[in-house]
């Protein structure tokens, strides 16, 4: 294929892999404070995974969708904050058009811990609306549950960062930059014991009070420290994309839709039954 991102396509090419194959991934980002790092890094990371991903199951990926909620970092003045409520709309509209276009398995990931307050709420509000199981998949949960081994300490998230702006043709987006490291506690850390009572940032309003907060980054002061840390990024994104076993997800995500055929067939006032023939209800 000359390239699996659907914006660069041509709609015959699109309509083509229709024909045969019914996957795209959809990475949903954020703009937001990072540091010596981009303000579109978190996007650019789930862009990248994206891409492997697809590769690696025969899918398309929809880029392009960096302004969801952020969170904390609102503190920066060069975070964009969209509510929750906005971003869980509009990830649904998207998804009703996907499926409306063939694109019946869809996986929406993100690299922005944050982003399942979004994405979870759509996949399942989507799913009582049309019968057909999209999937949320959280990319930090999966790093850490599948290749938790392979990150001895911090900068092996840092090399990620750069191997995904390298994976998109974008490596010279990321500055060559000093002084942004830093050893001190987040100015919020007496909060931990709160903040953990739920999901990531699913517990409690707060923002950052320090900019340091997210994220301290290593000095990269020259081409060749960049080049390595992507070299080291990318290698890294590569076998975690391999320990995930795409060609399993979406196989799952088949089978698990023929199955709830049954399910809704016997329990006809479940949602995606009632939603699907509102008016033969057995009462």
């Amino acid at each position: 294929m000359r390239t699996r991102i659907l914006p660069k396509m041509l709609n015959s090419e699109i309509e083509q892999y229709l024909s045969r194959n019914d996957v795209i991934i959809v990475p949903v980002g954020t703009i937001e404070l990072h540091g010596g790092f981009p303000v579109d890094s978190e996007t650019v990371i789930s862009e990248a995974f994206a891409l492997r991903m697809a590769e690696a199951c025969d899918g398309l990926i929809l880029t392009g969708l960096p302004y969801f909620y952020a969170g904390a970092t609102a503190s920066g003045r060069g975070t964009v904050q969209v509510s929750v409520r906005q971003g869980i709309d509009y990830l649904g509209a998207l998804a009703r058009s996907l499926l409306r276009q063939g694109f019946k398995r869809q996986i929406y990931i993100s690299f922005h811990g944050p982003a399942l307050m979004t994405c979870s709420p759509m996949v399942r509000d989507f799913y009582d609306e049309t019968g057909v199981p999209v999937l949320y998949m959280d990319l930090t949960t999966q790093i850490f549950r599948s290749a938790g081994d392979l990150f001895k300490s911090m900068d092996s998230f840092h090399a990620i960062t750069t191997g995904a702006y390298q994976i998109m043709g974008r490596l010279e987006d990321v500055p060559l930059v000093t002084g942004y490291q830093h050893n001190k506690p987040q100015s919020v850390e007496k909060f931990n014991d709160i903040f953990q009572l739920a999901t990531q940032s699913g517990s409690v309003g707060y923002y950052f009070g320090d900019l340091d907060d997210h994220m301290s980054t290593p000095d990269i002061p020259d081409e060749a420290r960049r080049r390595g840390l992507a070299d080291e990024g990318e290698e890294l994104i590569g076998e975690i994309v391999n320990r995930m076993n795409m060609m399993h997800v979406v196989e799952q995500l088949r089978e698990l839709e023929i199955s709830q055929k049954d399910v809704m067939e016997k329990y006809p006032w479940t949602p995606a039954a009632y939603a699907k023939n509102p008016y033969n209800q057995n009462t």
